[in-house]
């Protein structure tokens, strides 16, 4: 129900050039009577379908970022799927069953529907959007829900738990996935000199640990994907791609491989796919992985939460409470003290201790993140199109309960 415009470069279009579509768009007449039927425009070859052999060369070149392709099928590895009424169905079904998955699909959204009448919010960040694959997956045999949203660019899972489903977020799979790949490369002796991942700078910081654990680098980008397909895109420049190991964000968007500029969750199901099937052969779940990360690396929570604002001055609402929150920088967060002040708009991080600033080398940006030490992180920054400010809050601690604790402290000061 809606349009994505890509430039040139594989990329969504920034804000400039996308505003020029978006005047152009403006100035069409949103009802006129059509002039001519679908089948009449498909007979006079001004709409054609995609051709076979584009797809085929699409399903190589997935196949092609499998880490251990023949993982799944000795595991024997059953999954519940959702496309969630949107693009996913064929795509992610065609790559899973040339692998040998068992898949189970929930019928009343395996078709396209654009009123989404089964799934009340098609958003895999929540779990209502698997609601339906819940309950599908209480009669069949199921070892991870997997659902795509509706343009089949991101993902989410959620595994079988001793009080029914537990629900990854975006974060938890992300890092799941980056463990997941840079151990398995690392035991090919694969990783390349010089290798790099890549994160929006509000996903969790518990990537950068993994990868310097595996001794590589991660890189922090602004929100969107377009960027983490920018760093892509310069490696390819420099002829030095396959440097590129993976990217993700958040919301649940990931990629591996360079073949395209924006997150894919055709591949990424397939990895989720591979590791659950890894972590079979084993005897482990996706949940046994989790832990042993937090094991290593340390409880590691995020929560989002959006500040709603109303009236008509609602977006100046949103300005002012970004600069109330640069002039009047908190000193202590959820008890914890703000040790450095990122400004992605300033393009500067200050030290609070020293008043020492150092530049941010990415894009302006209205940003603001406030660093707690060793123990979290809040990063505050207005929606570009609604009226709202979102507020990524991360809190790091030895227990879940103490770090769950620390993200309320969090958002009861900010709400």
């Amino acid at each position: 129900n809606g349009v994505k415009c890509y430039g040139p470069d594989g990329c969504q279009m920034t804000d400039e050039p996308a505003a020029v579509v978006t005047a152009k768009i403006s100035e069409i007449p949103f009802f006129v009577p059509e002039q001519k039927t679908f089948d009449v425009f498909m007979s006079e070859g001004l709409i054609s379908y995609i051709g076979q052999d584009l797809w085929e060369s699409y399903y190589q070149t997935v196949l092609a970022e499998a880490v251990d392709p023949d993982m799944i099928r000795s595991a024997g590895l059953d999954i519940v799927y959702t496309p969630l009424c949107g693009t996913g169905n064929e795509p992610v079904r065609e790559i899973l069953g040339r692998l040998g998955v068992n898949i189970t699909v929930v019928g009343c959204q395996e078709k396209p529907d654009g009123d989404f009448k089964t799934c009340e919010y098609p958003n895999p960040e929540t779990d209502a959007a698997l609601a339906e694959s819940y309950k599908v997956a209480d009669a069949v045999p199921c070892d991870v829900i997997l659902g795509t949203d509706p343009d089949c660019d991101r993902v989410a899972i959620a595994v079988p738990c001793e009080y029914g489903y537990q629900k990854l977020s975006g974060n938890e799979l992300g890092c799941l996935l980056l463990d997941y790949i840079l151990k398995a490369r690392t035991q090919k002796n694969d990783i390349p000199e010089g290798a790099i991942a890549v994160r929006s700078i509000v996903s969790s910081p518990l990537a950068d640990q993994i990868a310097k654990y595996y001794g590589i680098e991660m890189k922090a980008v602004l929100t969107g994907f377009k960027y983490i397909g920018g760093e892509i895109l310069s490696l390819e420049q420099q002829h030095q791609e396959h440097r590129y190991i993976f990217g993700f964000e958040e919301s649940c968007g990931y990629l591996k491989g360079t073949y395209a500029r924006d997150k894919d969750a055709v591949v990424a199901s397939m990895l989720v796919c591979e590791m659950a099937a890894a972590l079979k052969v084993q005897g482990k779940t996706i949940l046994d992985a989790l832990k042993e990360l937090y094991d290593r690396f340390g409880i590691y929570m995020a929560r989002v939460k959006s500040v709603e604002l109303t009236g008509s001055d609602a977006m100046e609402k949103a300005a002012a409470m970004m600069s109330g929150l640069r002039s009047s920088a908190p000193e202590n967060i959820a008890g914890i003290k703000v040790t450095a002040v990122r400004d992605y708009l300033a393009r500067t991080s200050t030290d609070i201790d020293t008043g020492s600033v150092t530049p941010i080398e990415l894009p302006k940006s209205n940003v603001l993140e406030f660093i707690l030490g060793e123990s979290g992180s809040v990063i505050a920054r207005p929606s570009g199109t609604e009226p709202k400010v979102k507020f990524y809050f991360t809190a790091v601690a030895d227990t879940a309960a103490e770090a769950d604790h620390i993200l309320d402290l969090m958002v009861k000061q900010f709400s």
